[in-house]
């Protein structure tokens, strides 16, 4: 294989696996509380990170610089996660992936606000079907239900916290300081890690984790090690083959992973209306791989 299709075997074992954190994350969002789960993921993941950071690069004194920094990253992706149990609690995975799949443009507009970054036309055009796609699922594909805009508090609820993910992507390139990728990554772990068992202390002492569900267990390892640890090493690799655009575009992918996940756990698939909007999720996916940007570096997400 070569490396360019070594790079997109990689992003496509990505958005698989983050895919699967859709589906386990709804089985689990009712049994335990979000703070609580979300606060053991980033310990379990900063202690995987932090490994990897002291065997590649190693950990320097100029990274604990500002340490601000991670607080403000750690808080935006903290608000990420919790909210996405949150919503799982009630908004069913393909519409909670759909949701995610919006992220993208906002990030494009929380860039320009930021860094002033400007979107190309192909990628705005591709932007703009992946957003129709998502909407698609999100409404499912009910035109009466997109007319009196009614959405799920679920989704509403996960849509806020993709706005915190938005935010989160070019904060990541404004704060950044030189500092390796799995460096600044450990330190937003370890932060986020800080603000949430703070935040969330009552509901951590409240848990009773000896006799937590399996499938809370079997989520938090698999999100941690999988859908974050695994995802990181996955996206490395990836960003040194693909250009960036790329790279970003197997986001659009995860609706329709999402829809094979729930399959695979026996539960119903939805119907060929809906599926009619994962696949112009699908097609952004196609008009960004076409896309050429090698003008900057992606930024690393852990979902």
């Amino acid at each position: 294989m070569t490396p360019q299709a070594r790079g997109h075997l990689a992003m496509l074992t990505f958005s698989a696996l983050v895919a699967g954190s859709f589906s386990l994350g709804s089985m689990a969002a009712n049994e335990i509380a979000p703070s609580a789960i979300t606060a053991a993921r980033f310990a379990i993941a900063a202690v995987v990170i932090g490994i990897a950071a002291l065997a590649t690069t190693g950990i320097s004194r100029s990274a604990a610089q500002a340490p601000w920094r991670y607080l403000v990253l750690g808080g935006l992706f903290g608000s990420y996660f919790v909210l996405m149990f949150y919503g799982l609690k009630t908004a069913p995975p393909v519409s909670a992936a759909a949701v995610f799949t919006l992220t993208p443009v906002m990030s494009a507009l929380a860039g320009w606000v930021l860094l002033r970054q400007i979107t190309t036309a192909r990628m705005a055009l591709a932007l703009t079907v992946g957003a129709v796609g998502a909407l698609w699922v999100i409404f499912r594909a009910d035109w009466q239900a997109f007319q009196a805009f009614e959405i799920g508090g679920g989704e509403i609820i996960y849509f806020w916290g993709c706005a915190a993910h938005a935010v989160y992507t070019p904060m990541v390139r404004r704060l950044n300081r030189g500092e390796p990728a799995v460096v600044f990554t450990f330190g937003t772990l370890v932060a986020g890690c800080l603000i949430l068992t703070l935040w969330g202390w009552s509901d951590i002492r409240a848990t009773d984790w000896a006799n937590l569900p399996r499938i809370v267990w079997v989520t938090l390892l698999y999100i941690s090690l999988f859908a974050t640890a695994a995802s990181f090493v996955l996206v490395q690799f990836a960003a040194l083959c693909l250009p960036a655009a790329k790279v970003m575009a197997y986001t659009y992918l995860i609706p329709s992973w999402v829809i094979l996940w729930e399959i695979g756990l026996g539960r119903p698939a939805p119907t060929a209306l809906v599926l009619v909007g994962a696949a112009l999720t699908a097609v952004a996916l196609l008009m960004l791989l076409k896309g050429e940007d090698t003008s900057s570096k992606p930024v690393l997400t852990l979902d």
